[in-house]
């Protein structure tokens, strides 16, 4: 019997906000780029639960943000209070784990196999570690407990904020069916529209579609889109593992041909890498940018440092300087992103 738990904190940046500045508790709270009264660039990193309630959400563009919720408080990222928070609650699941992996700077995977006999038992393994987090870091966190880690993930949003679901082996495909499919991890606006226009609206409908037609419209990622729809995922938590890459993009609301703001939400994304390049303890050599344009056509662009660094100047000016001979012209874009790679840590490494 395998026992998985997905961990995801809950709004972690204005939440840590919110603990650092007490006077906040419950105004809608946006961290991300400044507004300036309407006329900011960039986007919404994240949103209070309050500020969700306005129809805010991350990846929004900041202008739009205020068209929703002009009365919020909109802050700056302070990564100097988010990675020290990170990695105190790493340390404590990391604890109560046979097997422990780190997602992100806000989310982890732990395996409990070992820990509990039955589901029962996790629940109770479930609600003692959300009040452990509770008490010792004033942070709330919601839970998925499921047979394996795509379950677990999807579960853990389920009853967002400070909720628990639980998923049992026999459970599984009652709980993931009625879902709609964008909510099966990886697939993107690109990949749901493909599905819709096959009339597979529910991860039922995929579920019941024949492996040879995904393998067909989707390569390789098409079985295991099967696997993932009939509630399959063979993956282990890995205790010790070698991060390949670290990234973020973003998809536009509308396709823009606004080359500041695009450089500007460039910026963002490169300091979403950074949070979790220092989260992790990593240094990176190779930057790539990547960018989508209206009809679907994507390039990306790289380049190799001749050192090791986590240098957020370094990050950025690179990611533009890559950016930037894809944006003269007059076809509008539909996303960017940047990802570092070629990644290495103290432990591994020299120090530069």
């Amino acid at each position: 019997m395998r026992v998985i738990l997905h961990v995801d904190l809950d709004a972690f940046f204005p939440s840590v906000e919110v603990r650092e500045h007490p006077e906040l508790k419950g105004k809608p709270v946006i961290v991300g780029a400044d507004p300036k009264g309407g006329t900011g660039r960039g986007v919404v990193s994240s949103a209070s639960y309050e500020a969700r309630k306005f129809g805010v959400r991350s990846a929004m563009p900041i202008s739009r943000a205020w068209k929703l919720c002009p009365d919020g408080v909109y802050l700056r990222p302070h990564f100097d209070l988010y990675i020290p928070a990170s990695n105190s609650i790493m340390e404590i699941l990391r604890s109560h784990a046979d097997r422990f992996e780190q997602g992100g700077i806000d989310e982890a995977y732990l395996d409990i196999s070992n820990r509990v006999k039955d589901f029962d038992e996790a629940t109770e393994f479930a609600k003692h570690l959300m009040e452990e987090l509770l008490e010792k870091t004033h942070l709330t966190c919601s839970i998925g407990v499921a047979p394996n880690n795509m379950v677990a993930k999807i579960a853990s949003d389920f009853r967002k904020p400070y909720g628990l679901t639980v998923v049992k082996p026999e459970e599984v495909k009652d709980f993931l069916f009625p879902l709609e499919v964008r909510k099966i991890p990886g697939v993107g606006t690109k990949t749901e529209q493909a599905l819709l226009e096959l009339n597979i609206e529910t991860v039922k409908d995929l579920a019941s579609l024949k492996p040879e037609v995904l393998t067909r419209l989707f390569g390789a990622w098409g079985v295991r889109l099967h696997e993932f729809a009939n509630g399959i995922d063979n993956r282990e938590v890995i205790e010790e593992y070698e991060t390949k890459s670290i990234g973020r993009d973003t998809t536009f609301e509308k396709d823009m041909d606004d080359e500041e703001k695009i450089l500007r939400v460039l910026d963002e994304l490169a300091e979403e890498v950074h949070a979790d390049v220092i989260a992790n303890g990593f240094k990176f050599k190779t930057i790539t940018v990547r960018i989508r344009y209206e009809h679907f056509d994507t390039h990306t662009c790289a380049k190799s440092l001749p050192f090791p660094t986590n240098d957020i100047d370094i990050l950025r000016n690179n990611a533009k300087r890559l950016i930037a001979p894809f944006l003269r012209g007059n076809t509008k874009v539909r996303l960017v992103g940047v990802r570092v790679s070629n990644l290495t840590s103290p432990s591994k490494s020299p120090i530069y």
